[in-house]
């Protein structure tokens, strides 16, 4: 019990910074370490006791001590789902090479869901490094200190699962936009005639990285059941054709994560 509650806090701080690169990331020439914190409204810092993870954010009343500005409610949202999720991996994965592995993993896909709901973009800082960090902790998995040895299979495994996870959206994307706009001759979409953008593609094969060749082709036909529902709703409210595509792809690979197998044998009708 302890423990969960020291990873749930734990979660939150980290959460706090994953805040700091929601917002700066997206920015040009911006510092993940400077300025310190401060109000985006009026510009001036933020004391050590309004920015304490959580419970700042109850305190103020979700405003700026200074200027008494609205600050965003995805601040807390963020440091309180990286809070649980990492009550929950420390519960599910225990004190292991593991719990760091799927943790790290976990903190990328939480801030390329953040950015592309935003901004519609995901910075290739998060996906392409999340492609190398996971291609070098898969390599890890596969050293042994008794003997010292080393077993390619978790790399060569990592590797397909980014060829793989960034291909087949890509293809997929290619081939719908062959037939869509030059076949069937739609017009663009908001100007766009592409339908499936680059960030996607590196963020499914970052996945892949993290999770192996299978579960990125299960992310890639479970993340469309959620998007749909999205996408009816935006057509229907706002009469937009475009959805950020991120929060879908993070959101099935966190169920495959947990679930794949429980997920397949439902698809499959058998066990596995």
């Amino acid at each position: 019990m302890i423990e969960t509650i020291f990873a749930f806090l734990f979660g939150a701080v980290i959460g706090s910074f994953l805040n700091v690169c929601i917002h700066r990331m997206p920015q040009e020439g911006y510092s993940l370490v400077v300025p310190g914190s401060h109000c985006p409204n009026c510009k001036k810092p933020i004391p050590w006791y309004d920015n304490i993870p959580l419970l700042s954010y109850i305190f103020l009343g979700g405003k700026c001590r200074n200027c008494k500005a609205p600050i965003r409610i995805r601040y807390f949202l963020v440091e309180f789902l990286t809070a649980v999720s990492f009550a929950v991996f420390y519960n599910t994965f225990g004190l292991t090479f593991n719990l760091f592995f799927y943790l790290i993993f976990l903190c990328g896909l939480i801030v390329a869901t953040f950015i592309d709901i935003q901004h519609r973009i995901i910075p290739d800082e998060i996906s392409v490094g999340g492609i190398v960090v996971g291609l070098f902790l898969s390599a890890l998995k596969g050293v042994s200190s008794c003997p010292i040895s080393f077993n390619p299979k978790p790399l060569l495994g990592s590797l397909l699962g980014v060829v793989v996870g960034g291909g087949i959206i890509y293809l997929t994307g290619v081939l719908f936009d062959l037939v869509y706009f030059k076949l069937l001759k739609h017009p663009p979409i908001n100007g766009e005639t592409e339908s499936m953008g680059g960030g996607d593609v590196k963020l499914l094969a970052m996945i892949g990285a993290f999770l192996g060749w299978q579960a990125a082709i299960l992310t890639f036909f479970l993340a469309p059941f959620f998007g749909a529902i999205v996408g009816v709703v935006n057509l229907v409210a706002k009469k937009d054709h475009t959805i950020p595509y991120g929060p879908f792809l993070s959101l099935a690979a966190i169920l495959v994560l947990f679930w794949g197998k429980q997920l397949l044998s439902l698809i499959l009708y058998q066990q596995f």
